[in-house]
């Protein structure tokens, strides 16, 4: 493992114990002591740089303060245009920023674009409360405005400051406002999500060094025959996930230790979002929490569902539901592949400005096209059994999608990831348009013999008339 590794693992392994301890604070203290450790973990790691934040929240503030109105818009553009800028620091004779600065700055930008619209929101709704004369029916929005202050102790609050889960402010303040925190589960849930983290870390170690991404780039792995290359990018798939269901794993037991996050089951919450339904408990029985506000891996669906869309939804779920929400809706185009390769697009520039990152994520819709192609044409005319074995080659063929989308990921230059997408000839890519086409080809043959069918249908009419 790297140092900067290590230094993530020690802030994640630390942040467990301390967050059953902020279960004993009152809000006012929780508030302020998770404010101090989250810029005493920032300023640690980042130093200076710890400033690149710091004004992306005064930023963000300031367009609060003068257009609520606009505020959405207006705080995508100003963060993701200061995620350039930090990108490109060193143009400007600055230092470069660290990772850390990197992971804080990263989750800042969500946060920050989704408090914009959670304050338009709020104002939206109060004007609608003083002209019906009847209270807002929105489940999960915000009750007031929060002051400078509870913006700076959400953007800083030591709760996934680096690896996130990504959470609203309704969710922080729902933290602070807990009544009675040590009441809520916290020991045997955190447990349950620490149980598989040895297994993941061992998995992630061992295979890495037998199969080190570093090798890719040597004229040496050229030499190999053509299956040891396409076996490769399942090993390296494999150590990127068990190295990120190791860390998120983690990151959402600091969660939970905390108790953020913790809802009742009956109010339906999704990850990254909260509650979706008011919920209230009946007095007679004992109510069941949980903490899927937080979740931000589905290691089983990640592994085992069929669909390359569906395998996005389990994959760092908080952010996901951020795409669907602050950018999916907002697309310029109708076509869900189109739609989803402009969310793909954002994403990849949230990401970095690698092209690897764009090379692999604008690879998704591709793969979406050719599945949603073979669905309609391939699966729909198959029996029972037949479309079981569709799905098993579907699942194959999605796991092998990733695995050569994740080299684009971890490989990061262009050249790096076309010479090895070309090594083993553009395998997926090949196989993806192959599948648009057949397809295309076979929604065209239903087409006519479905025209032809009428015709006969027709003709029969006729010459039941004639007789």
């Amino acid at each position: 493992m790297s140092p900067d590794e290590l230094v993530y693992l020690g802030i994640l392994a630390a942040s467990i114990p301390v967050g059953f301890l902020f279960r004993y604070l009152s809000p006012p203290v929780k508030q302020g002591a998770a404010l101090l450790l989250g810029l005493i973990i920032a300023i640690a790691t980042c130093g200076l740089h710890t400033l690149h934040s710091l004004f992306t929240v005064l930023g963000t503030w300031l367009i609060i303060k003068i257009n609520w109105r606009s505020a959405p818009a207006l705080s995508l553009g100003w963060t993701f245009l200061y995620l350039l800028f930090f990108r490109l620091v060193t143009w400007f004779g600055l230092p470069q920023p660290t990772p850390f600065a990197n992971a804080i700055q990263l989750l800042l930008t969500l946060k920050m674009v989704s408090l914009a619209n959670e304050i338009q929101s709020y104002h939206l709704e109060k004007k609608k409360e003083v002209s019906a004369f009847t209270k807002s029916p929105v489940v999960g929005g915000l009750s007031h405005e929060p002051s400078l202050y509870g913006i700076i102790s959400y953007s800083y609050c030591y709760v996934g400051i680096m690896t996130g889960p990504f959470f609203r402010y309704q969710m922080y303040a729902d933290w602070l406002q807990q009544s009675n925190p040590l009441s809520l589960p916290g020991k045997e849930p955190c447990l349950q999500r620490l149980k598989m983290v040895p297994v993941y870390g061992a998995l992630f170690i061992a295979v890495n060094s037998v199969f080190p991404l570093s090798y890719v780039r040597t004229d040496e792995f050229l030499e190999h025959n053509y299956f040891y290359r396409v076996f490769y990018m399942v090993a390296i798939f494999f150590v990127f996930r068990m190295r990120f269901y190791s860390a998120w794993c983690g990151a959402e037991a600091g969660c939970i230790s905390a108790g953020l996050g913790c809802y009742p089951q009956g109010a339906l919450s999704k990850p990254g979002g909260g509650p979706t339904v008011k919920y209230s408990p009946d007095p007679n029985t004992a109510v069941e929490y949980d903490f899927k506000t937080i979740q931000n891996i589905d290691c089983y669906n990640t592994d085992f569902c069929v669909k390359v869309r569906h395998g996005m939804r389990y994959w760092n779920m908080t952010v996901q539901w951020w795409l669907h929400h602050y950018i999916y809706p907002n697309t310029p185009f109708r076509a869900y592949a189109l739609r989803a390769g402009w969310t793909m697009l954002i994403s990849a520039y949230w990401h970095g400005l690698h092209a690897g990152y764009y090379l692999s994520f604008l690879t998704i819709p591709l793969c979406i096209a050719a599945e949603s192609a073979m669905e309609a044409s391939v699966r729909a005319r198959l029996g029972p059994m037949g479309q079981n074995i569709f799905d098993w080659i579907h699942w194959f063929l999605k796991m092998r999608a990733y695995d050569y989308m994740c080299m684009g990921f971890v490989l990061l230059k262009a050249s790096d990831t076309i010479n090895y997408w070309s090594s083993i000839y553009f395998i997926i890519h090949i196989i993806a348009v192959v599948c648009i086409g057949v397809g295309q080809m076979m929604k065209g043959g239903k087409k006519r013999e479905r025209r032809e069918r009428g015709e006969g249908e027709k003709e029969d009419v006729v010459r039941e008339k004639a007789e």
